[in-house]
């Protein structure tokens, strides 16, 4: 089967989160500045899923072009991936409402964590139908920044409990760390 059906669909359902996501953003009362201060950790908790959404799409798109078919295992995988990026935008809103809580913020990252080894998950299964030699699997190597932000997630989510806003601060480090598109696909890509 080819790659196209899978990212169409992806594509769809990540802008259906992405949707649902700003739908919890609700205007203030009032109309004055002050009353926008409260929502401000709700509209930040946003942004920062929203940019992790966005990580996602660009780096599911790059690893797709990789990809020449799909089979059984690559769809499910897929569909194990975007469960867990169906519940960023709960995990968001909870975060976002109780910003300097402990539980929302590691269930935050917890949904960060299961997204980013479902990712690596997806991502072994087509190096797997590929091959070895594919140029999917050149272009991620050893993975050491999947790696090193499952670590992060893993060091954040019981760093919760003694300082949300620390945790809040690694998933911020991580998000920076995948913003521009994965290098190492965009070269693959372009050299053909």
């Amino acid at each position: 089967m080819k790659t196209s059906r899978l990212e169409a669909f992806s594509d769809g359902v990540i802008a259906i989160l992405i949707t649902i996501m700003v739908l919890e953003l609700h205007a203030p009362e009032d109309v004055t500045w002050q009353a926008l201060r409260p929502i401000v950790p709700v509209f930040l908790a946003y942004v920062l899923s929203f940019v992790f959404l966005g990580i996602y799409w660009a780096n599911h798109h790059h690893m797709l072009q990789l990809a020449e078919r799909v089979n059984g295992r690559i769809l499910w995988a897929n569909l194990h991936l975007l469960f867990w990026l169906s519940l960023i935008s709960f995990a968001t809103a909870w975060m976002g409402e109780h910003h300097r809580a402990s539980v929302p913020t590691a269930l935050y990252g917890a949904v960060l964590l299961c997204a980013g080894a479902a990712y690596t998950i997806l991502q072994r299964a087509i190096i797997r139908e590929q091959g070895s030699e594919s140029r999917l699997a050149a272009a991620v190597g050893r993975d050491r920044k999947g790696l090193a932000s499952v670590a992060i997630y893993a060091i954040a989510i019981p760093s919760a409990f003694y300082s949300p806003a620390f945790s809040q601060a690694l998933y911020i480090a991580v998000a920076l760390m995948w913003l521009a598109p994965d290098p190492r696909i965009e070269r693959t890509i372009r050299r053909g």
